[in-house]
């Protein structure tokens, strides 16, 4: 299983749909918000299969806008690598 970080920038108009959209999409708990803060943008880190399963998370209406980064971990000895590539 891959890890995904997912970021879902809107609009301070239109913060108060899109939080009501994740609700209903049942997701609301899955994600961070920088809302109150200034940034309104959800932040989800998740497993999934691939990039479009990971894009589930996000209710329709706003995955246009979202994006689906795919993470990895280094190890000391995976970093040695890319420095003998170099």
């Amino acid at each position: 299983m891959n890890r995904y970080l997912i970021e879902t920038p809107h609009d301070r108009a239109d913060c108060l749909h899109i939080l009501d959209q994740f609700v209903a999409h049942g997701h609301i708990t899955h994600f961070e918000w920088g809302c109150e803060f200034g940034n309104c943008t959800g932040y989800a880190m998740l497993e999934a299969e691939n990039e479009e399963q990971a894009l589930y998370a996000v209710p329709a209406i706003l995955r246009g806008r979202a994006k689906v980064i795919k993470l990895s971990r280094f190890t000391p000895e995976k970093i040695q690598e890319f420095h003998e590539e170099v």
